[in-house]
């Protein structure tokens, strides 16, 4: 699997993209922000999972939801949806990139 910040074979960046966050929303979501992420209805969203994963592994898979927000889940498990703000999310990436989370 490639790490967030790999390189494709066109140069561009692979990985789980940051978008731009609204003005002013550089806090990790109030409480109602996340209430209202919870309430939305993902049924229909897109699953993406890293390139390079096939079918039958187990991978993370990522939807891009409507305000900025993500949701993630396991290949393997999908009642189990967890859903973060757009700030939790960027805040993850920008840390997976900078090596908060790599084990010793």
């Amino acid at each position: 699997m490639r790490s967030a910040a790999g390189q494709g074979a066109s140069g561009r960046r692979a990985g789980w993209r940051v978008g731009r966050l609204p003005k002013g929303s550089r806090t990790m979501g109030s409480a109602q922000e996340r209430d209202e992420l919870y309430a939305l209805d993902i049924s229909g969203v897109e699953w993406i999972s890293a390139p390079g994963t096939e079918e039958h592994e187990e991978r993370v898979e990522i939807a891009y939801l409507p305000g900025g927000g993500v949701a993630m889940r396991s290949s393997l498990d999908h009642d189990t949806v967890l859903r973060y703000t757009a700030a939790e999310w960027e805040a993850f990436v920008l840390g997976a990139r900078d090596g908060e989370f790599d084990l010793q």
